[in-house]
């Protein structure tokens, strides 16, 4: 064999181990990636979140627009103090007209009780002569009642009561209450004979009916009251 043979096979001999060594080493990773071990799952990256894109940046207000939301806010401040002395100006007059509505009650006799008080003057002037006059007690007695009765009637008259005349009336159950039949002949059956409680009207208004005697034909049976 040549030495140019020779050395043609140590070349080829060479090439054989490197390609050799070279299938025995593992391959290197590539740079930026680490190592996974075997059977590990590869991790994947989470999905972004709703809403957490970034927000566009508005652009700011032009010297308008300030202009603009400044009038508004003045407004709605303007509006703001307004509703709230409506609201104080209402709970005050809630207030007044509850405490006028608790005095009306309270004191809603007044004027007629002022009204009385004269009577009750009469009535102890009448009281006072009968006890200091002995020969004429009876008659200051009565001149002092018919008196009274007088001036009491007058102040019922004024503040709007009237008398209730039923005698001689035909019966009205919207006025009148029949306490009993008299037969007569000398009547329509369902007049009025006789009152035994005079009823009083407070203008148009009933306050007490008039308790009477209804007549009733001569064959029939007298009715007590409750029958």
């Amino acid at each position: 064999m040549s030495r140019k043979a020779k050395k043609e096979d140590k070349e080829t001999s060479q090439i054989k181990i490197v390609d050799a060594e070279e299938n025995d080493i593992p391959a290197q990773a590539e740079p930026g990636q680490e190592s996974q071990a075997p059977g590990q799952a590869e991790e994947k990256p989470e999905p972004d979140e709703p809403g957490a894109e970034e927000e566009e940046e508005l652009p700011p207000p032009t010297p308008g627009e300030h202009k603009e939301l400044r009038q508004q806010a003045a407004k709605a401040e303007e509006y703001y103090d307004r509703l709230q002395r409506q609201v104080a100006e209402a709970d005050n007059l809630r207030k007044r007209l509850a405490k006028e509505k608790q005095d009306a009650i309270r004191y809603a006799n007044e004027s007629l009780i002022e009204e009385l008080l004269p009577t009750m003057d009469s009535f102890e002037m009448a009281i006072s002569a009968a006890r200091d006059s002995d020969d004429n007690a009876i008659d200051s007695l009565k001149t002092g009642i018919e008196m009274v009765y007088t001036q009491l009637r007058r102040t019922l008259e004024e503040v709007g009561v009237t008398e209730i005349d039923a005698v001689g009336q035909a019966f009205d159950p919207s006025q009148h209450e029949a306490v009993s039949r008299r037969k007569t002949d000398e009547a329509e059956e369902g007049t009025v004979l006789e009152q035994t409680r005079k009823g009083y009207r407070l203008r148009d208004r009933l306050l007490r009916a008039a308790s009477v005697i209804v007549a009733a034909p001569p064959g029939d049976k007298e009715e007590e009251p409750g029958q």
